[in-house]
């Protein structure tokens, strides 16, 4: 009995039931976000982010006790928080590899950013702060779902596209594309021309496509159909697409 009380006092030793519960408790947090990703169609779904915390976890164990044999070694410095500096460094590459870059926009920032949080929840598990990590984990699903919905709703509601319209010839067009463009208050963010390829020519006329990065006005239902049709009956416009 008397060992057993030395050793809880003992900062150093962590009996096995410890170690289940922390590692059990970071399976349950990381998937919590985890569930919250999937839902959401994310690359680092459910067991991604399970996968994170547990390693996150057992990491930050062997960093605390894993090498307490060597605490009383006199040239012995130990220092628990060496191997929680090395996850959030190999967590940066993890999350670095969800971050996509199309042309247009970034995608998976957001990810990237719940993985590192869940990767700091682990860690934070196996330290044995338990209030900290399932605080922060309930704060990340606040952030996660309920920030979005008020984010979709007030602050990314605008739009943005890029619409591709082809002529012969775009220079008596510019200006009744640009009042329409104002009557339904689309900004144009970048334009730029280019001629087109020859699969694009109508015998030996090349066309010339006009590129317009705009922001869609933010209303319930997507304006962008109604404008491409007001586009597409000007008279020269051959073709227009939007994305």
């Amino acid at each position: 009995m008397d060992m057993f009380v030395a050793a809880a006092r003992d900062p150093w030793f962590i009996n096995e039931l410890d170690i289940a519960a922390r590692l059990g408790l970071a399976i349950v947090l990381g998937g919590v976000i985890g569930f919250e990703r999937e839902s959401s169609n994310h690359a680092a779904g459910f067991r991604t982010n399970i996968l994170v915390c547990l390693g996150a976890c057992l990491l930050m164990l062997l960093s605390i006790y894993g090498f307490a044999d060597f605490v009383e070694e006199p040239n012995v410095r130990v220092d628990p928080a060496r191997l929680a500096a090395a996850v959030i460094t190999g967590v940066g590459f993890l999350g670095a590899g969800t971050i996509l870059f199309t042309g247009k926009s970034i995608t998976g920032l957001t990810t990237a950013a719940s993985l590192w949080v869940v990767a700091a929840i682990g860690l934070a598990v196996g330290a044995g702060f338990y209030f900290a990590s399932a605080t922060v984990t309930v704060m990340a699903l606040l952030t996660l779902w309920g920030f979005n919905k008020i984010e979709k709703k007030f602050m990314n509601a605008k739009k943005d596209r890029i619409i591709k319209i082809e002529a012969h010839d775009l220079s008596p067009l510019l200006s009744k594309i640009n009042d329409m463009l104002d009557q339904r208050k689309v900004t144009i963010r970048k334009m730029s021309m280019e001629t087109v390829a020859a699969s694009r020519q109508s015998g030996d006329e090349a066309l010339t496509r006009l590129i317009l990065h705009v922001r869609m006005p933010s209303r319930k239902k997507d304006p962008a159909v109604r404008l491409l049709d007001e586009l597409n009956k000007l008279e020269g416009i051959r073709w227009v697409s939007s994305e």
